[in-house]
């Protein structure tokens, strides 16, 4: 296998920026509040994600949500950012993420029956963003601070947020790049997890695009529920793996923020 998808995404990657603040937190947030005064947000969330191993159905969870963000600090959920000064309409961001959805346990199917534990991580890295009237572009590169999978994972993407009264509408179009490490951690088979109908795996660098859309409404001046959606089709490198069984996956979140005056 090629790295090539990796090449493609770092050329990507150069052209576009990192983050857009969450669609539900633009609509809640008090717009003639001083940048220096911070602003806490609470809430609760559920997100249901179709897993792309094989015997493996949909994984939910239950997530609580917190946010708080001021000129230096940005909380949303399993990431932290803190903020470097720059020239807008340019963001640059230090961040921290823990990736929960990430990872397996043999026990979730039969098809990994036997297999080491997949962990879920935490990761640092760096976030750009770009942000106009017309799109918003963000970018960002993380690695495994964890050290399980020892690996690199980035993600570009443009988005389109649309106003209509209270609601907030935004597509967008992501790619999300991981290194060989990330796939063989986590899509890999090691020679002692080989088995009949399971071979050993070895992959390489994976880029796999993402169509999504989040649907944000004001409940009232500080009250907002949100619904994300997207699909992720997976690079062949990813759908090679004897664990895999799907070409795509899908997820979606749903939320509710309150945030404070």
């Amino acid at each position: 296998m090629t790295n090539s998808p990796g090449s493609m995404f770092w050329t990507f990657l150069l052209l576009l920026g990192a983050m857009a603040i969450p669609a539900a937190a633009q609509v809640a947030a008090p717009a003639e509040a001083p940048a220096d005064v911070g602003h806490w947000g609470v809430g609760v969330g559920l997100s249901f994600k179709q897993q792309s191993y094989k015997g493996m159905g949909n994984k939910t969870n239950a997530i609580p949500l917190l946010s708080y963000e001021n000129r230096w600090l940005r909380l949303a959920g399993p990431t932290a950012d803190f903020k470097v000064p720059l020239a807008v309409p340019v963001t640059l961001a230090l961040r921290a993420r823990y990736a929960f959805e990430d990872g397996f346990e043999s026990s979730e199917s039969r098809d990994l029956y036997d297999m080491a534990e997949r962990k879920s991580s935490f990761w640092l890295g760096a976030a750009l963003g770009w942000h106009s009237e017309l799109v918003n572009a963000s970018a960002e590169l993380l690695v495994d601070a964890s050290g399980h999978s020892k690996g690199k994972r980035a993600r570009t993407a443009v988005d389109k947020p649309l106003r209509a009264g209270a609601f907030l509408v935004a597509p967008r179009l992501a790619l999300n790049w991981v290194d060989r490490d990330y796939v063989n951690y986590y899509y890999g088979v090691r020679p002692n997890e080989a088995r009949q109908g399971r071979p050993a795996y070895m992959g390489g660098s994976a880029l796999n695009p993402e169509l999504g859309l989040r649907v944000a409404y004001r409940l009232a001046s500080y009250h907002s529920v949100y619904v994300d959606g997207s699909v992720t089709r997976l690079d062949d490198i990813i759908q090679d793996s004897p664990l895999v069984g799907r070409k795509t996956e899908s997820a979606l979140r749903l939320g509710y923020l309150y945030q404070f005056r």
